[in-house]
């Protein structure tokens, strides 16, 4: 008898079977699985690319900013309690410097209601935003940036009626290059052009500005002051500084204090690639948008899987009925045709990943970035397809566990 018993007991189902039955269904409707994987492949695509392009960018940045410097701090000229303008002291960039962790300290001087222009027959409502600035002759060491076109300001030009464009204000201007001679309208006068920067990453104000020496300021635009009643050149509005990196904290305390002891209140202190980190997390902000059109393809991939495997269930009546007229469990159908989804959406699921993960490789460098897939796009890329398989195939699954031999049989 126990025998017998043990003969009627249904055979377990070994994990190879089960993989060899799960891919019948894929395997023999190729064009039809390819399809339904398709918009689980779309899906998981774009939360890969969003993932792997927000932190190949994010990585870029910190990479660049790594590079410029970390140690730049920025002071600048702020508004009494009354929201009177505050200028900084003649003697700040001196102060500054004697802090023993600052090696570098240069500084411009905003030069209010000036405008430039090609030429004075440009209508004088097209300032192009344009902005004239005062500036010490080591600017460009101080925030990271370059002379493109010609050379900067020296000892000599500084007296003279002479210029240097930002990169933004070069283009503004239409300007790409400096010829002999060339010379650019600033204010009632001619100014001739010594130079082009690259852009400043670290001072993205400077991009904007035309820069001129603080001594031809004084002279031909009457920036002045007066210093212990005698007329001087204006004050300065910003300085930017770099200290030794592992003292940036200290000095960023003192110099509020060091810039302008009467009314340290009114000295705003910043530090540039916090503010350009800050700009890194903002973009990666708008992530959840695409990641949720990623979503949006994902249920649609669903819809195509639950959809496949409904119809796989009435096209093979006929095998769930002689599969169980063998001896087939229940839970042995249940979990053949639930596997069967799964790997459908694993392979769409598979071919997402490989395929964001090649968008990203290519635009990352185009942009010359380091690719970075973080785990949490692949990882979730996988989940997401196992978790869409499993509940797409759950109710074909029960709906063909559901079925008896004898009306599989009969009605297929």
């Amino acid at each position: 008898m126990s025998t017998l018993s043990a003969s009627l007991t249904p055979a377990r189902l070994r994990p190879a079977d089960l993989a060899r039955l799960a891919s019948t269904g894929v395997r023999t409707r190729r064009l039809r699985a390819a399809l339904s994987a398709l918009g689980i492949a779309i899906g998981v695509a774009a939360i890969v690319a969003v993932l792997g392009l927000s932190s190949s960018s994010q990585a870029g940045l910190l990479n660049e900013i790594n590079q410029l410097g970390t140690n730049v701090l920025t002071v600048t000229s702020g508004q009494s309690l009354s929201g009177q303008p505050v200028p900084l002291p003649l003697v700040a960039p001196g102060m500054i410097a004697r802090i023993g962790a600052v090696y570098d300290v240069a500084y411009t001087g905003s030069l209010a209601n000036l405008d430039a222009y090609r030429s004075p027959l440009i209508p004088s409502i097209n300032t192009n935003a344009l902005s004239v600035q005062a500036t010490s002759l080591n600017l460009p060491g101080a925030i990271s940036t370059t002379v493109a076109h010609g050379q900067f300001l020296n000892t000599a030009t500084a007296t003279k009626p002479v210029c240097v464009l930002g990169a933004a204000a070069a283009r503004r201007l239409g300007i790409d290059r400096i010829f002999p001679g060339e010379r650019i309208w600033v204010g009632d006068m001619w100014f001739y052009l010594a130079g082009i920067l690259n852009p400043a990453v670290l001072a993205p104000e400077v991009d904007g500005s035309i820069l001129i020496g603080f001594p031809a300021a004084k002279t031909y635009l009457n920036y002045s002051s007066v210093d212990h009643g005698h007329p001087a050149v204006g004050n300065p509005t910003e300085l930017y500084l770099r200290a030794q990196t592992n003292q940036v904290n200290t000095v960023y305390k003192r110099l509020a204090a060091t810039a302008n002891p009467e009314n340290p209140a009114a000295v705003t202190i910043n530090q540039p690639s916090d503010a350009l980190v800050a700009e890194a997390d903002a973009k990666g902000a708008f992530n959840g948008l695409f990641l949720g059109l990623g979503a949006v393809a994902l249920l649609v991939g669903a819809i195509g899987v639950a959809n496949i495997m409904i119809i796989s269930v009435l096209e093979r009546r006929s095998e769930i009925g002689l599969r169980r007229a063998l001896g087939a469990t229940r839970g042995q159908i249940r979990i053949q045709f639930l596997t069967e989804a799964i790997l459908l959406a694993l392979l769409g699921g598979a071919a997402g990943i490989a395929a964001g993960a090649l968008a990203t490789a290519i635009y990352a460098h185009t942009k010359h970035w380091t690719t970075v897939i973080p785990a949490l796009a692949w990882g979730g890329g996988i989940g997401a397809a196992t978790l869409i398989g499993t509940i797409a195939g759950l109710l074909p699954a029960i709906r063909a566990a559901r079925l008896s031999p004898t009306e599989a049989l009969r009605t297929a």
